[in-house]
């Protein structure tokens, strides 16, 4: 029987044929190949690399999986790294330096022409964006550069680690689209997709963003979008994974007439009878629009049974 996953879940990612997952922390690189039929462990990517805080990852094009190691809730740390990892379990690591002082990350994604970008955790609200201001070399230190800000506002969806307001702030994860037309920034209880214009991730964070509510995830961190454009997310110590089909596409044509995707298992109900699933709020939020599923979000679950277990001691 193969080992399971550790209910520390805190990065994902998608391709048109796996799920690919991995645990906060550890004392070796682990990135689980998941089935997205049932969420059975088809495969394990693994090197001995002992990484100090893995907390989020990234799917290249060439099938390379990038690990953010960049967890510091201690804020002692003189650098941080990224760890890539080939299909043969190879790994290469690439230690970063910040230009202003020890940051706690747990958001990693990587741009269309494969430049990663880190964005901090602040239980504030106020997330730093940087990226590397030098070419990445294995086994040497290269400067991170700070090229933006992302300013999160208070939402009042439920779940999360962290007392009312501060986990709807709190940036906890990142993915990039496979069509590179929408980058995904989430929190520990709500998820923002923001249209990437040509290319430029920097602009799209710039944007105002979809919201998709995330509720009673109760340490959400990990979030992917998949080829098909299906929002998966997923939470520490919960064994399921949410699936969002259609949230690339509700994302890139929320500004103009359209009709809401539905998750799996919702009503049928049209999206113009007051109160249907799909309807959109017909007024703005405090920061991007809100597309609201009712309480159909907790259909649009992908149950696991018997994989997010605890590793026996």
């Amino acid at each position: 029987m193969s080992e399971g996953v550790s209910p520390e879940l805190s990065g994902m990612a998608a391709d048109g044929d796996s799920w690919y997952v991995v645990e906060d922390g550890g004392s070796s690189l682990r990135v689980h190949v998941l089935d997205p039929r049932d969420c059975s462990v088809r495969a394990l990517r693994a090197a001995r690399t002992n990484p100090y805080d893995v907390e989020d990852m990234a799917l290249a094009d060439n099938g390379d999986v990038w690990l953010g190691d960049t967890g510091d809730n201690d804020l002692h740390r003189k650098t941080v790294a990224l760890h890539r990892m080939t299909p043969d379990s190879g790994a290469e690591l690439y230690r970063l330096t910040y230009p202003d002082g020890p940051h706690d990350a747990e958001a990693l994604l990587l741009g269309p022409t494969g430049v990663p970008y880190i964005i901090t955790k602040d239980p504030l609200g106020t997330a730093g964006i940087y990226r590397p201001a030098a070419e990445l070399v294995s086994g040497q230190t290269a400067p991170l550069e700070q090229v933006g800000s992302l300013r999160m506002r208070s939402t009042d969806t439920s779940g999360g680690p962290l007392p009312s307001g501060f986990g709807s702030v709190t940036v906890t994860g990142a993915a990039m689209s496979a069509d590179e037309t929408v980058v995904a920034v989430r929190t520990y209880t709500d998820a923002y997709l923001y249209p990437v214009p040509a290319g430029d991730v920097l602009a799209a964070l710039k944007r105002e963003p979809l919201r998709i509510p995330l509720p009673n995830e109760p340490q959400g961190e990990a979030i992917a979008l998949s080829p098909d454009g299906t929002l998966l997310s997923a939470s520490e110590d919960q064994q399921s994974i949410r699936a969002v089909p259609g949230a690339v596409a509700a994302a890139n044509s929320f500004g103009g007439s359209h009709t809401p995707p539905s998750p799996r298992g919702s009503s049928d109900r049209e999206p113009s009878e007051p109160g249907a699933v799909g309807q959109r709020e017909s007024r703005e939020t405090s920061f991007g629009r809100t597309l609201l599923f009712a309480g159909a979000l907790a259909a649009a679950i992908v149950v696991i049974t018997g994989v997010f277990r605890r590793r026996k001691r």
